[in-house]
């Protein structure tokens, strides 16, 4: 079975040869990877083009916007699964691909996995927030909780059968996909007991307090689209929760 992991990249000189060197590091011995930059300008090609030649592809132009990105990843991706590693982050371990693989062949019918991630500080040395997925359900969504998009996986037929990432979404694409594909379509998912993927603190989503307005802006627009009832209160009273996500000490 193969897996594709789909990088997309825009001025990160400084943290996408980490990202690359974790899929390389990957025990699992049939994985394409893609890379799709958006015209780097800060030296980010460099660092691409000394792995160019252990890479399934490698594109940089233009686009869209970072959804516009990983739909275009995933177009030219060939694998059966398709996982998606953002360019400040790593996987959690050296095995996590073959975790992931191996639950996929164990079970023909099924169309994805979630699992959980930890955040971590910016030199990877101490995981500062796990993020689970163990209670989560598909009702949620209302709520304003979604499944870590990171530690999602799943057949590429699906996107051809069931839509790809708008573009026309900010920051949220990935909440309303996750409700087309979990909530409405009713996808076969399993919940998987392991943590899949490292990401440092400070992600778009809430990097000011114009972001974080923004992302629940586009939740209840994603509910709204796909007949899910919700209203702001809801959405918003995740925060009260997402306290207890971070921890106090450095294991690993």
């Amino acid at each position: 079975m193969k897996v594709s992991i789909i990088t997309v990249v825009y001025n990160c000189a400084d943290t996408i040869e980490g990202c690359i060197k974790s899929v390389l590091a990957q025990d699992y011995n049939d994985i394409e990877y893609i890379i799709v930059d958006g015209g780097s300008k800060d030296g980010t090609v460099d660092v691409v083009k000394k792995y160019e030649d252990k890479l399934g592809k490698f594109v940089s132009e233009k686009d869209k916007g970072i959804y516009d990105a990983m739909n275009k990843g995933i177009k030219m991706a060939t694998g059966d699964v398709i996982g998606i590693l953002n360019a400040d982050d790593f996987f959690f371990s050296n095995d996590t691909i073959s975790k992931i693989a191996t639950v996929f062949k164990d079970d023909e019918t099924l169309d994805a996995t979630i699992a959980d991630i930890v955040f971590v500080n910016d030199d990877n040395t101490r995981i500062l927030r796990h993020y689970q997925a163990k209670k989560w359900r598909p009702a949620k969504f209302a709520w304003g909780f979604m499944p870590p998009h990171p530690s999602f996986f799943c057949k590429k037929h699906l996107f051809e059968k069931l839509g790809y990432y708008k573009i026309d979404y900010k920051i949220a694409a990935d909440y309303e996909l996750l409700i087309r594909y979990l909530l409405v379509n009713k996808i076969n998912y399993k919940y998987l007991p392991i943590k899949t993927t490292r990401m440092r603190m400070g992600g778009v989503s809430t990097r000011n307090l114009n972001s974080i307005l923004t992302l629940n802006k586009e939740i209840k627009r994603a509910c709204r689209e796909n007949d899910l009832p919700t209203n702001y209160l809801k959405i918003y009273t995740k925060y009260v929760f997402k306290p207890f996500e971070f921890v106090l000490n450095n294991k690993q």
